[in-house]
């Protein structure tokens, strides 16, 4: 086990942070250390590219010549049916 001794401007932050998520300083800042340190487990057999890369996909508005303001939430859509019908 490791003892962390953090600084001000990095506490205070913490514990406002970890007060408005419900949780304690102690669990976010683990959370947050795993996300950066930790490798990520292994994909379950029925988890899909989306499952695993959902956190990563976004849609990005172009000109108004590309209506690209829902092409996000279409292909999350598309994805989650094709998912529910058991074609991963």
């Amino acid at each position: 086990m490791t003892t962390i001794n953090l600084p001000p401007e990095i506490d205070g932050p913490l514990a406002d942070e970890a007060r408005r998520r419900g949780t304690t300083p102690e669990l976010l800042a683990i959370e947050s250390l795993r996300r950066l340190f930790a490798c990520s487990p292994p994909p379950d057999e029925t988890d899909t590219l989306l499952d695993y890369l959902g956190d990563y996909i976004a849609s990005v508005e172009g000109s108004s010549e590309i209506p690209a303001r829902e092409s996000g939430k279409i292909f999350e859509e598309a994805m989650v049916d094709k998912h529910r019908r058991g074609n991963t």
